[in-house]
């Protein structure tokens, strides 16, 4: 490459974050080139309409409605797409790749559906695909997965990654709001999208895992492989037990892995109140990792948000640019090692809270205690909680011992079936 000469940047979409990202190469661009050594110029932007107001003013004509004059103009060597879904998304980096330019992404849901496939064509055709955007918004965390935690061997990941859930949760805990309140407010402040299932039944969650997964343990996780339960069924009155109890709820993402398989599940946890991830609230998000050299570590930051994943993608288009200038290409490899099977949930162990609708008579607990320790549960503790005089009902919170998932469920069904039990109110798993 000539020393004077331009890179040539396309950018897909200019919602949240790409305005965000267009503002940054406007607003820092006599740095930016500092650093690379070389201009960053935005050539072309894709939306879906010429006329609607954008949040950040651009030259004449940069503005186009069809891929293919980014996909197809020589003069850009970056195709950086933050348009959000799979499709269309998918195909335009495949096309941006395969006509050899550096794509750089945002995208959770294409990476982890189909990142293995596209870091291959990228290898295949000599150019990079960055996508340190695609988890955690702003915070480090596939740099640090590729390269400065290479030497370990991961044993487990936990995770709050997504701030919907985690904003609606902390409302829920310290506001004393139901689910549907807290999640009007969240809406009310632009935390969640009108339609917020993709966060609130734990997807977004899952599609985060399955690319921090792969990366930690070396194998294929597709969004599938997750087991995902979303917040929805969780009540004001389980996180004032859980507070009672010394705990926290939170909706984990969380990975663990063995030598011959490795266990991947999104759900609401209890977890213990005095350690690190139960203090992680608002719309903050939290990574930690447990390797076999550097014990355990916390990522910690805004995961979404316009100046925090516009802060990843430029410095994923930084970092393009600098192996541009100096004529090279050092995307870290993803290099599989052996096979491992997806652990079946149903064989996952942990500790469970019960909380059950029960007949305020004598003789219940006795019955209950019997239905779980035939299935091999043992109870932790039991405390008895509001009671109804009118209805002659009780409600009961038990704590279990570690059970095994298959064992907890069968118990479930057969607690259910007792007539002194009204209704199994909710369960929820803990980790500690």
């Amino acid at each position: 490459m000539d020393k004077g000469k331009s890179i040539g940047i396309g950018l897909m979409g200019l919602g949240v974050v790409g305005g965000g990202v267009a503002k940054v190469l406007a607003d820092k661009a006599e740095i930016l080139a500092g650093q690379a050594g070389i201009p960053l110029v935005l050539k072309r932007v894709l939306v879906r309409e010429l006329g609607k107001q954008r949040p950040v003013s651009l030259k004449l004509g940069c503005l186009v409605t069809e891929s293919g004059e980014i996909i197809n103009d020589p003069e850009i060597d970056i195709v950086v797409e933050v348009m959000g879904g799979e499709y269309p998304a998918a195909e335009y980096i495949r096309e941006a790749l395969i006509r050899g330019k550096h794509v750089v992404t945002a995208n959770k849901e294409v990476m982890a559906k189909q990142g293995l496939e596209l870091l291959t064509l990228a290898e295949e055709h000599g150019v990079e695909l960055r996508y340190e955007a695609s988890v955690g918004g702003g915070i480090p965390l596939i740099a640090p997965f590729q390269q400065d935690l290479i030497a370990n061997n991961i044993l487990a990941i936990h995770a709050i990654i997504n701030g919907t859930t985690n904003y609606i949760l902390t409302q829920m805990a310290q506001g004393g709001l139901d689910f549907s309140a807290a999640l009007e407010q969240a809406q009310e402040l632009g935390y969640a999208e009108a339609d917020p299932s993709n966060d609130v039944e734990g997807m977004d969650a899952a599609y985060k895992l399955a690319i921090l997964a792969t990366l930690a343990f070396r194998i294929q996780v597709k969004p599938e492989d997750v087991y995902c339960e979303g917040i929805s069924r969780l009540k004001a009155c389980d996180f004032r037990y859980a507070h009672e109890l010394g705990y926290v709820i939170k909706l984990l993402a969380i990975a663990k892995g063995s030598d011959s398989s490795i266990e991947v599940r999104v759900h609401p946890t209890f977890i213990p109140e005095n350690i690190m991830l139960a203090k992680v609230d608002g719309v903050y998000n939290a990574v930690q990792v447990e390797g076999d050299l550097m014990g355990k570590v916390i990522f910690y930051g805004e995961g979404a948000g316009t100046s925090p994943t516009s802060s990843a993608v430029v410095a994923d288009i930084m970092a393009v640019a600098q192996n541009i200038r100096r004529g090279a290409t050092s995307s870290p490899r993803l290099q599989l090692g052996e096979v491992k099977t997806i652990k079946s949930m149903l064989d996952i162990e942990t500790r469970y809270y019960l909380r059950l609708n029960v007949a305020d008579q004598s003789g219940v607990l006795a019955q209950i205690s019997k239905a779980l320790g035939d299935c091999d549960i043992s109870i932790s503790s039991v405390i008895q909680k509001e009671a109804d005089p009118m209805a002659k009902t009780a409600e009961l919170v038990i704590m279990t011992h570690p059970a095994r998932e298959r064992a907890v469920q069968q118990a479930l069904e057969e607690v259910g079936q007792l007539p002194v039990v009204k209704e199994i109110s909710n369960f929820v798993r803990v980790e500690v």
